[in-house]
């Protein structure tokens, strides 16, 4: 019965906007009150955004970019032999690996419908979709197309888009080799046509080009030889034993083996480092809002002495009225808790549909310094928990010393000057 009316109390002066406007002094309280319980939900809302988007640059840079790039590669200066790579798919359970493919690569650029743009050429053959999951983001046409027609070429939905170009456009490749002819040095060029196009969400669309490893080799000029071969690591931080398994097995091509830590390591750290401080940062916020719920805490027990001593008056003990501003500044902390998370939900779902609005509105990639071309979020359900946790914990370490003083009061004092 006295918890029931120790919840009843709570209740009555949370709901009724920390004691209502009916009383001299209440208006100031229910003022600091509310813009504390105002910037406790603000607090809480920007907390759960940015670590939402934190969570999803670090899923989009995981799932999609290091799922569309392969996690190793093994280059030679000179070039290998194909002779000389064996039997790629046989790879012991010590290597690392899941799968090795053999690549020509070369930097050149595109050319179609007067349009020039720079580009990364990559040879693959039928071996590549174990290395990387590029044909899960075709648009249009087949990855394995490319391997059942001559001079075909499979390009980024960005560069397409640039060029004009669909399924079935010519384009023309240039690579920077020249040859002399009557009319002097010119670019080696190729008439390609257009097999497939991918949208990755990355900037290998932008930027990348794949054609039959055959076609790449005749291209560049590189008759029964690659370039190196490229892998894909059973676990993502396993590149170690992968490097030292590749080293042995090609140690008479004098390779260069760099795993996918080299390019984008640091970002993968940064993201983790940038999740913790701005968690840390974020957290003092909702500290200072909790300690602005102590002000307006305070406001309402001096604005209820007459009520507290009435009910100890009446036989409330001390730890009843400790109890009871306890649990009124953690239903606070609920209320709060809960807006914030809402509020927070909403932005995650309201700014990507903005932002992606504004690119095609004005025409300009606000995402374009970021490896992927629009705003992630992934909301995290651990992640929730642990702020909830934090918001109501804070609210109830704010509530202590209002309770403390609340529970001090003299009920013979207070009713002497009412």
């Amino acid at each position: 019965m006295r918890a029931n009316l120790t919840t009843f109390m709570a209740l009555r002066y949370a709901l009724g906007r920390f004691g209502g406007a009916q009383r001299n002094g209440a208006t100031g309280a229910t003022s600091v009150g509310s813009l504390a319980l105002a910037g406790l939900i603000i607090s809480i809302a920007v907390l759960v955004f940015v670590m939402s988007v934190v969570n999803g640059f670090e899923r989009e840079l995981r799932e999609r970019l290091l799922n569309v790039l392969p996690h190793m590669t093994a280059t030679s200066q000179r070039g290998m032999p194909t002779t000389a790579l064996g039997d790629l798919t046989v790879l012991p359970n010590n290597s690392g690996l899941v799968a090795l493919a053999p690549m020509v690569r070369s930097s050149g650029l595109i050319a179609a419908n007067g349009e020039v743009r720079a580009t990364q050429i990559t040879g693959i053959d039928a071996a590549y979709g174990s290395v990387s999951a590029l044909g899960d983001f075709m648009v249009s046409g087949q990855l394995a197309d490319l391997h059942h027609s001559r001079f075909g070429v499979v390009l980024g939905g960005r560069l397409a888009d640039q060029l004009s170009l669909q399924v079935g456009d010519d384009a023309v490749l240039l690579l920077p080799d020249q040859r002399v002819s009557i009319a002097g040095a010119l670019p080696r060029q190729k008439r390609f046509s257009v097999v497939g196009i991918f949208r990755s969400q990355s900037q290998l669309d932008s930027s990348g080009i794949f054609i039959g490893l055959a076609d790449a080799q005749r291209l560049l000029r590189l008759p029964g030889r690659v370039h190196g071969v490229q892998g894909r690591l059973h676990d993502l931080f396993g590149s170690g034993s992968a490097s030292q398994y590749l080293y042995q097995r090609f140690a008479a091509n004098d390779l260069r083996v760099r795993s996918w830590m080299v390019e984008f390591g640091t970002l993968y750290q940064a993201i983790s480092v940038q999740k913790a401080t701005l968690f840390l940062l974020f957290s003092l916020l909702i500290a200072v809002a909790a300690f602005n719920l102590v002000s307006g805490l305070i406001m309402i027990v001096e604005q209820r002495r007459g009520d507290i001593a009435i009910l100890r008056s009446m036989g409330a003990s001390r730890l009843q009225v400790l109890a009871l501003f306890c649990m009124l500044g953690t239903l606070l902390g609920v209320v709060g808790t809960l807006a914030g998370v809402a509020t927070g939900l909403g932005l995650g779902w309201l700014l990507p549909a903005l932002v992606n609005g504004g690119s095609a509105l004005f025409q300009y990639d606000l995402m374009s310094q970021y490896f992927i071309s629009y705003l992630p979020v992934q909301v995290l359900p651990e992640d929730l928990l642990i702020i909830s946790a934090l918001s109501i914990g804070a609210a109830l370490l704010a509530s202590l010393y209002p309770a403390w003083r609340a529970m001090g009061l003299m009920p013979s004092r207070v009713l002497a000057n009412e």
